[in-house]
């Protein structure tokens, strides 16, 4: 008698969950919560990767319980010192949080509509229980990203979240693409190691000062931006062709900061600045050791933030 193990006939990425409505698709996959693809009117909006990858560059991940870079791994809360597996090695730093690869379950699943969860493990470097939930919600605006995150243990918890999508204006790559970005603020980062060290004003950095929109070219982009202009209390940031054909990003006061990334991959010239990465982040880079933006769960206590990709 021969056995079948269930997971044999999942694909790499996980189980896929489609969404279809007003013109948009999107598949999500179940590892990470990823958003694998999506589409309006059969047009790209972010890169895709196929259903069998393992799925590359965090593209299209959930991060949490943080986003971006801990500095070495390390640092301190509630009195203790924590030191958490270094899953950037080639710069030395914990990145993009720990459940990008983890199986999330489904909660709720509706043609335009998922919600999805996981439970991070108190664990070492991170010794908390946070549930993390991820609703995806197709509408005429577009796709909307909701991530909740709750505090099930006894002790509080340092928490941020983001998403990773990598932005597709149209034909072409990165270079023949117009940026706006209404930031004010970089913060400057040690070339190496992509370490934080200054928020300084764009003016300061005239390359990175995309508040009135203008052609990327060949700038290299790896920062974290702040002082968002805002309208209705909304940020968004939007990438277009020449032909006028775009993708915008949008969120609310709840992400203070954005990453953006040129997806600069010159040894491989097939994912080469071929999308934006775009991230709204709710704390800036490495903030469990600097606090800007951190959030403190309580025990009990609940904290989401949103955002909404549509296209132009």
């Amino acid at each position: 008698m021969s056995y079948e193990h269930p997971a044999a006939s999942t694909p790499r990425s996980g189980r896929q969950l489609t969404l279809e409505s007003h013109g948009y698709r999107a598949v999500i996959a179940s590892i990470g919560a990823t958003l694998r693809a999506l589409t309006h009117d059969g047009r790209d909006l972010v890169v895709p990767f196929d259903a069998e990858e393992v799925r590359p560059n965090y593209r299209g991940a959930t991060l949490a319980p943080w986003p971006n870079r801990i500095v070495d791994g390390r640092y301190s809360f509630g009195g203790a010192e924590h030191q958490l597996a270094l899953t950037e090695p080639s710069r030395g730093h914990a990145l993009h949080g720990l459940v990008a690869w983890a199986e999330f379950a489904d909660r709720v699943v509706e043609p335009d509509r998922v919600v999805l969860t996981t439970i991070i493990e108190p664990q070492a470097g991170y010794p908390f229980r946070v549930e993390v939930e991820v609703e995806y919600r197709l509408e005429a605006v577009g796709l909307t990203q909701t991530v909740t995150a709750r505090n099930l243990g006894m002790d509080a918890a340092p928490c941020g979240t983001g998403p990773h999508p990598y932005l597709v204006a149209g034909p072409g790559c990165v270079d023949e693409w117009t940026l706006l970005l209404p930031a004010s603020d970089v913060l400057t980062v040690t070339p190496d190691r992509l370490s934080p060290v200054a928020v300084e004003p764009v003016e300061a950095h005239p390359q990175w000062d995309f508040r009135a929109p203008r052609l990327i070219g060949d700038t290299f982009i790896d920062h974290a931006f702040t002082g968002l202009a805002r309208t209705d209390g909304v940020a968004e940031v939007r990438v277009l062709t020449a032909a006028g054909t775009g993708v915008a990003l949008s969120w609310d006061e709840d992400c203070p900061w954005v990453q953006i990334h040129t997806a600069d991959t010159p040894a491989d010239p097939s994912t080469h600045r071929i999308g934006l990465a775009v991230e709204p982040m709710t704390c800036a880079p490495d903030a469990f050791n600097s606090g800007a933006g951190l959030v403190v769960l309580q025990p009990d206590a609940v904290h989401a933030a949103s955002w909404s990709i549509r296209a132009l």
